[in-house]
């Protein structure tokens, strides 16, 4: 009887253990959940919203305009010392001119496009990105800005962000129930 008992508990170990296994090679390698902490990506992401981030995309292929991905922050940022972690839209990419002309990103002279802000979107300078000074973006170096231009503290004050710091893509959001689907890109 003992021995039938013990039996079972090894068996309830090693199939605790198999599943913890998956979920920590799962959570290193493909996926991993965030909660969405401020306004600043608004109106596509709300404060508080859910959402899991896809870690195997950037080894195939290189980061693109209009990705929304999550990255520990600019060692510049109050909360890099707690290794906090932003999520922001990718705007500007490695060898680009990057330019804010009238409330308007630029890229190497061209107007961007930005279809997932809201009309009349207000794009003002920060303390890196200023109105009317061309900007490069060296290799291996985003700009990322928050959709919420009015309420997002990003790349127009923090600067670039290195590739090795990107965690990864926006992929799917899980809560709130209403807005379950995938991430905008």
């Amino acid at each position: 009887m003992l021995k039938k008992i013990w039996r079972v508990f090894l068996e309830v170990i090693q199939s605790i253990t198999f599943a913890l296994s998956i979920f920590v090679l799962i959570y290193l390698f493909l996926f991993r959940p965030h909660q969405v902490s401020g306004m600043s990506m608004f109106p596509n992401f709300n404060n508080r919203d859910f959402i899991l981030s896809e870690k195997v995309t950037y080894r195939f292929r290189e980061p693109q305009r209009g990705d929304v991905i999550i990255f520990k922050a600019p060692p510049s940022e109050v909360c890099a010392a707690i290794e906090c972690e932003y999520i922001k839209r990718i705007v500007g990419l490695p060898g680009e001119t990057v330019e804010l002309r009238g409330n308007y990103i630029y890229i190497n002279g061209q107007r961007l496009e930005e279809d997932y802000l809201p009309l009349n979107t207000i794009t003002r300078e920060g303390s890196f990105l200023s109105e009317g000074k061309p900007t490069p973006i060296s290799d291996h170096y985003y700009l990322v800005l928050g959709d919420n231009r009015s309420g997002s503290r990003d790349g127009r004050d923090f600067g670039l962000i290195n590739k090795e710091a990107i965690i990864g893509r926006a992929w799917i959001r899980y809560w709130p129930p209403d807005s379950v689907g995938l991430a905008s890109q």
